[in-house]
């Protein structure tokens, strides 16, 4: 009997083992959009360009893709997390372009806007600004309005780059906002189209190539005529996504001095004032 209760212990002892092993071995391979229980869900609005990149992407080398010119021209990007920015101290580090954030869906506006979008202006540097997309929320054109009206807008002043579609990983739910891949690429663009309606500029797109691979079955059809801001934390751009021969902005870091979120322009200072002019 003595070896029979010990049988049934060990017995025992070994079901609750693999039990508790169990939701572990779950937990390892869980889909990243698994629920909200499996990560920590943002507020919404606080949002900003690349906070997918390294949950998704990582940080390292790449290769292939590279399409770069020799000389390359840095800039930030802000949003509302940075607060009022030290743009002198940027300015005296060579940063000589920002993007700062406007817009987010049809229901924020960045906070910290006015110091971030004139501040940058102040100093000398050449700025525009940005929308983070959320296409699960509303309309590709009627976000474009929203961006438009809140800050998007372009003058050809010299000084003023054209808006941002910012369009990647959703942090607040289902990495491509619950839509099929063709459905993305109508929301996509609709909103291109409207701002160009408004503003008379074709928007920029920024992304990461395996969030548009995945999202949008890596379709190839605005290339002609939207620049492409690329976003790769590694050494090297990787390869760009469909329709690109080369990108116009690669942020390449979210830790850079000062401000975090780090840009190379691909060209010299006149290729930034091109595009700015239109």
């Amino acid at each position: 009997m003595r070896v029979h209760r010990s049988g049934t212990t060990l017995a025992g002892a070994a079901l609750t083992a693999l039990a508790l092993l169990l939701p572990l071995a779950g937990s390892a391979g869980a889909a990243p959009d698994a629920g909200a229980g499996a990560r920590q869900v943002p507020a919404r609005g606080t949002a900003g360009m690349g906070m997918g990149v390294l949950a998704h992407d990582g940080r390292g080398d790449a290769s292939g893709g590279t399409s770069v010119q020799a000389v390359q021209t840095e800039g930030v990007d802000v949003s509302s997390h940075q607060g009022n920015v030290a743009w002198s101290t940027l300015w005296n580090s060579g940063v000589r372009w920002a993007y700062v954030k406007a817009t987010e869906g049809t229901y924020y506006k960045n906070t910290s806007f006015a110091q971030q979008y004139t501040g940058s202006y102040n100093v000398g540097m050449i700025r525009g600004s940005y929308h983070f997309a959320t296409p699960d929320t509303t309309g590709g054109a009627a976000q474009a309005d929203y961006f438009v009206d809140n800050g998007g807008g372009w003058s050809k002043d010299g000084r003023t780059l054209p808006g941002v579609l910012d369009i990647e990983w959703n942090p607040y739910g289902a990495s491509c906002y619950g839509k099929t891949q063709a459905g993305m690429v109508s929301w996509i663009r609709d909103f291109l189209n409207r701002y160009k309606a408004r503003t008379g500029r074709d928007a920029v797109i920024y992304t990461a190539t395996s969030w548009w691979t995945q999202c949008t079955g890596n379709h190839s059809g605005f290339g002609a005529t939207n620049p492409l801001w690329v976003a790769r934390y590694a050494s090297a751009v990787g390869e760009l996504p469909a329709g690109w021969a080369y990108y116009t902005m690669w942020q390449y870091t979210s830790t850079g001095p000062t401000v975090g979120d780090h840009n190379h322009f691909n060209g010299d200072l006149s290729r930034v004032q091109a595009l700015a002019n239109g």
